[in-house]
């Protein structure tokens, strides 16, 4: 959701972020991601969270093909990408002013003929939700979405939206303050959450959340 640009060059843990592509090798293909540091900041670079969650898509653990997926705040549109490789129908998401990017990286990434199973659309957490069809994915993806305290309310009302009791979501992302935590405990209120994987080079968690079941009156 952060469009945050700033001036990393010069530490050499952010060098890689200012390259102006990044490629990667998932569902037997090469995929090639353009970054953007300078103009659209931490939402136009690949992410160790977002590496992470297509190595959990490839496993196979949960079922992708033929089933509708959105991506939450997907700034390079890698996860998006992998899910539609891998056969899902898939919408990436993200602010407005990130859009053309990510849909540039859809273009150069997706066969000619799964262009139809992928596609870009505008959502900023918890504003105008109607415009999305209620509960209607199978899969919910989210990957380093979990760092800005003041967003968690907007992103649990959008991840409750989405989502139905059948809908699988996925968020990846570090536990690194106490405010991630906090989100952790805010999500497993509503959801039942837990860690399906853990990438120990990366410290990078993936944790599985589904709805909980409401009891019917009896």
């Amino acid at each position: 959701m952060a469009l945050l640009p700033y001036d990393g060059a010069m530490i050499p843990g952010l060098r890689k972020f200012h390259e102006a592509s990044a490629t990667f090798h998932y569902a037997k293909r090469d995929i090639v991601i353009r970054q953007n540091w300078n103009q659209l900041g931490v939402a136009a670079v690949v992410w160790d969270a977002a590496i992470v969650l297509c190595t959990y898509l490839e496993l196979g653990t949960v079922k992708l093909r033929d089933r509708t997926v959105i991506e939450l705040g997907a700034g390079t549109g890698l996860v998006g990408i992998v899910a539609a490789l891998l056969g899902a129908d898939v919408t990436v998401t993200d602010r407005g002013v990130a859009l053309q990017f990510l849909e540039s990286n859809l273009r150069e990434n997706i066969p000619p003929d799964l262009r139809s199973r992928a596609r870009a659309r505008e959502l900023s957490w918890g504003v105008d939700l109607h415009q999305f069809d209620a509960g209607s994915y199978d899969v919910v993806l989210g990957a380093d979405v979990v760092y800005l305290e003041e967003t968690f309310p907007a992103l649990l009302e959008t991840l409750e939206y989405l989502s139905s009791e059948q809908t699988t979501i996925l968020l990846s992302c570090r536990i690194r303050y106490e405010r991630d935590q906090n989100f952790l405990q805010m999500l497993g209120s509503r959801f039942v959450v837990e860690k399906v994987y853990y990438d120990t080079e990366k410290d990078v968690h993936v944790y599985k959340a589904q709805k909980r079941m409401v009891k019917e009156d009896l």
